[in-house]
């Protein structure tokens, strides 16, 4: 965790402003300086970490969607990668447009041309899983056509144009410039250096379409991004979600995570395509397993007196999740971009968030409401 500067607060420039800034305010702040929102007793200031999952990211749409309806909760920073770097730049530019209503509006819209998108995708559910209800899509032959293909040729041969449909969406729904510099909202995406392996984070300065593409780059489906000479993976491989630079670059010690993939299964895979879909969850949900472990570390030395509480400071770890939901849905449903679908993620998100701020609510500044150490060590 990292050290306080002699007033409290960790490196950086703090200015108290009520919610979101327009841009002549944030241009006088300057890119890269945080923005904090004002807070009372009444308020609960939270950071978040959106995990990524494809189209299970409209799970996520649905608690951000609940999050905002209530005026108790300000968001101070958002940490993202893949489908949550997508939810994060969308409700960051809907924010600076017209707060909670603009977020909660550009949201919507980002998934609605999704669904609209999706639409003409050559993968969609078949007629026998449409009428049993079933949402995954590995039974259709579009499905496997590109499963197959994604085995013996690369994005490289299979798209030599590297066309990428999320790229124009995100171009029409979100404003970088406002993002860059008038969001109020403090940004970090991850993605995966290729030459690397290391984690990189874009903030609010470095903040653009690439930056996003990056952050959501699977490298089977994508050629990797490049930025400034350097070319990305998607941020899954070594941050889903990131948590050290909430840690290192924000002053609210509350963060909220909103996980998609499982981390728990009872049932051992036992065929080759569910040995790799679980194999798949591990692997991104290695990375915040990990910080998880340091966090609760450091939280330890210092309720243990062995770190100076002044120098270091507890972080308060709170997570929404729908297990039961999400841990049922096939690893293929990730890739279906149905209306209904969406849709259906959107309601457990917002469901499973309300439940969230009636029971935890009012720990956030108190206690974290989850036990790190019986969840990740």
């Amino acid at each position: 965790m990292p050290p306080a500067d002699p007033d409290g607060d960790p490196a950086g420039v703090m200015v108290d402003v009520p919610g979101y800034v327009r841009e002549e305010a944030a241009a006088a702040i300057g890119p890269g300086r945080r923005v904090r929102p004002a807070a009372t007793d009444a308020v609960k200031r939270i950071n978040l970490a959106l995990q990524g999952g494809g189209s299970h990211g409209a799970f996520t749409w649905g608690v951000l969607d609940r999050l905002l309806e209530d005026d108790r909760i300000e968001f101070d920073s958002i940490s993202g990668t893949s489908a949550g770097a997508m939810n994060a730049v969308v409700f960051a530019g809907g924010w600076a447009e017209d707060g909670r209503a603009g977020a909660r509006a550009r949201l919507e819209r980002f998934w609605e041309r999704i669904a609209e998108v999706g639409a003409f995708s050559p993968i969609q559910r078949t007629v026998i899983d449409t009428l049993m209800g079933n949402w995954r899509i590995d039974t259709s032959p579009g499905y496997i056509a590109a499963d197959l293909m994604g085995r013996v040729l690369s994005p490289y041969q299979t798209n030599p144009l590297n066309i990428n449909p999320l790229r124009d969406v995100l171009a029409d729904i979100v404003d970088m410039d406002l993002v860059r510099y008038a969001s109020g909202i403090n940004l970090f995406l991850c993605a995966t250096n290729v030459h690397t392996g290391k984690v990189k984070v874009f903030d609010n300065k470095e903040m653009s379409l690439d930056a996003v593409m990056a952050s959501a780059c699977l490298p089977f489906m994508f050629e990797a991004v490049e930025i400034d000479g350097e070319h990305y993976y998607d941020g899954g491989y070594m941050g889903n979600p990131a948590i050290f630079p909430l840690a290192y670059n924000s002053d609210c010690r509350d963060v909220v995570i909103v996980q998609i993939n499982p981390l728990f299964r009872p049932e051992v895979p036992k065929t080759a395509r569910a040995i790799l879909d679980r194999v798949n969850e591990i692997t991104f949900n290695a990375s915040l397993m990990r910080e998880m472990r340091a966090v609760h570390f450091v939280n330890r030395l210092i309720a243990g007196g062995k770190l100076d509480p002044e120098a270091y400071r507890i972080t308060r770890i709170h997570m929404i999740q729908a297990d039961p939901e999400m841990s049922a849905m096939h690893a293929s449903t990730k890739l279906n971009p149905e209306r209904l679908f969406l849709h259906h993620l959107r309601d457990i998100g917002r469901r499973v968030a309300g439940e969230w701020i009636e029971t935890n609510l009012d720990c956030v500044g108190v206690e974290s409401s989850v036990d790190v150490r019986g969840m990740f060590l």
